[in-house]
């Protein structure tokens, strides 16, 4: 997009138009104000483009930007993965030294050890080396990790060169390639860290504050060195969310700014993603999308058919129709409608219209549910917000199944009226009887 008041010379085949409008409308004329003329007899003008001008929303500009802000997103998103396999590939790297420690004392024992404790190092070689195929293939996506950002890099000039010259050359290959670089990224995230749940650890309590219900989070695309943390007292008609600027200062109550929404929001199944906060609209089936920086709604769609003001909440009520979450697959809604007879639908989002880009049937009733949360496009749900909870079910959307499971829930205050995944984190946030806690490691 060309920038306000920037002058370009233009060869145009007329004569006297210093000072003249080209067009009409002064939303989308170029103003000339001045003008010369060539040997050749054709009339040389400078003139100078509004910031809304035809070149702004000329179609392969916007083409260009939209594919800059996808490279951007995916470049977030191998931040994320970083983040996310840190702690795994350490856990890596300690049992690889382990394993040749324990190979280097076998093959130097000549007679040395006992019997016993020979054949102890022997049966604990025997237990580990199932794992010499997993370290070469953490290995090997370690690698592929390294050879995805430097295609990001890449990606990331070429767009830019070709966005400064506003040309068209190669833009065609470009979008093959950013595709390709996004199927390629998508199938990393889920090789790495996905599988079934099995269990989940023990709560550790961040902070105490507000009141029984409410919602915490940070932003799951947020990068490593962005760690704020938004906070949301109450289940319905607020609009006060408080930003801490650090984890560190939540934990004190500290360095916080405010944003008034300009709609009150239902529930506390919100959610932060990219820079935005997705909401329920208080009352009603819409999905609103509010963006932090420009504190403005950026869009705002109902969702068809999705139940709301209390028609079909978790067991703990509070307005909880709507719940919205992110994984490594991007953003979803679980909700339900009276078409599918109050059981739990699933319906992946599109972060930038919110139009439904596909939904699941889970079969599971909404109102049986406690909560519920997403890791790697499996729905785990709750069958209690109170004491004794286990995740009880488990949705694959990939599969469109479903099997019934048996993990315990420690819920250390009793009542939980919020539980999200972060993908970033690796960890679950609650909202516990006015308590905010922390789940950050569990077996998959």
């Amino acid at each position: 997009m060309w920038p306000l008041m920037v002058p370009l010379l233009l060869l145009l085949l007329c004569s006297g138009l210093a000072g003249q409008t080209l067009f009409q409308s002064p939303e989308e004329g170029w103003q000339l104000y001045t003008s010369a003329q060539a040997p050749d007899g054709k009339c040389i003008c400078t003139a100078v483009i509004p910031a809304q001008s035809t070149c702004s929303r000329d179609g392969r500009s916007r083409e260009l930007r939209q594919l800059m802000e996808k490279v951007q997103n995916v470049s977030q998103s191998m931040e994320v993965l970083e983040l996310r396999t840190y702690r795994d590939l350490q856990y890596v790297r300690s049992m690889e030294t382990l394993m040749r420690s324990l190979d280097a004392r076998l093959r130097g024992a000549d007679g040395s050890l006992s019997a016993k404790s020979f054949q102890e190092l022997k049966d604990r070689m025997t237990e580990l080396l199932p794992l010499s195929s997993v370290l070469e293939q953490y290995k090997a996506d370690t690698r592929t990790i390294v050879r995805l950002r430097e295609e990001v890099r890449n990606l990331s000039g070429s767009l830019a060169a070709i966005q400064e010259e506003m040309g068209a050359y190669g833009y065609e290959d470009l979008q093959q390639r950013v595709m390709a670089l996004e199927a390629r990224l998508h199938a990393c995230a889920q090789k790495l860290g996905c599988g079934k749940l099995t269990g989940v650890s023990n709560p550790i309590t961040v902070r105490a504050m507000g009141s029984r219900f409410g919602s915490w989070m940070t932003d799951t695309m947020a990068p490593s060195v962005d760690s704020r943390v938004w906070y949301m007292d109450g289940y319905y008609k607020g609009r006060r969310v408080l930003e801490f600027r650090t984890l560190g200062d939540f934990i004190k109550g500290q360095n916080f700014i405010q944003h008034l929404l300009p709609q009150p929001w239902a529930g506390t199944g919100h959610v932060v993603y990219n820079g935005s906060l997705f909401y329920n609209k208080y009352q009603s089936n819409v999905v609103v999308k509010y963006h932090f920086r420009s504190r403005s709604v950026l869009v705002q769609r109902s969702l068809p058919g999705a139940g709301y003001n209390n028609t079909f909440p978790y067991s703990w009520g509070g307005f909880s129709d709507m719940d919205f979450m992110v994984d490594e697959n991007g953003l979803w809604a679980v909700y339900t409608t009276n078409q599918n007879a109050g059981n739990i639908v699933v319906s992946r989002l599109d972060p930038h219209t919110l139009e439904v880009t596909r939904s699941w049937d889970t079969g599971y009733p909404k109102r049986s549910a406690g909560e519920a949360f997403m890791i790697c496009g499996v729905l785990y749900v709750t069958n209690s917000h109170l004491a004794g909870a286990k995740v009880y079910f488990a949705y694959f959307t990939n599969t469109s199944s479903y099997e019934y499971t048996d993990v315990p829930f420690h819920n250390q205050y009793s009542h939980i009226s919020m539980l999200d995944y972060n993908p970033r984190e690796r960890a679950l946030y609650t909202w516990n009887n006015g308590h905010q806690v922390a789940r950050n490691k569990w077996d998959l």
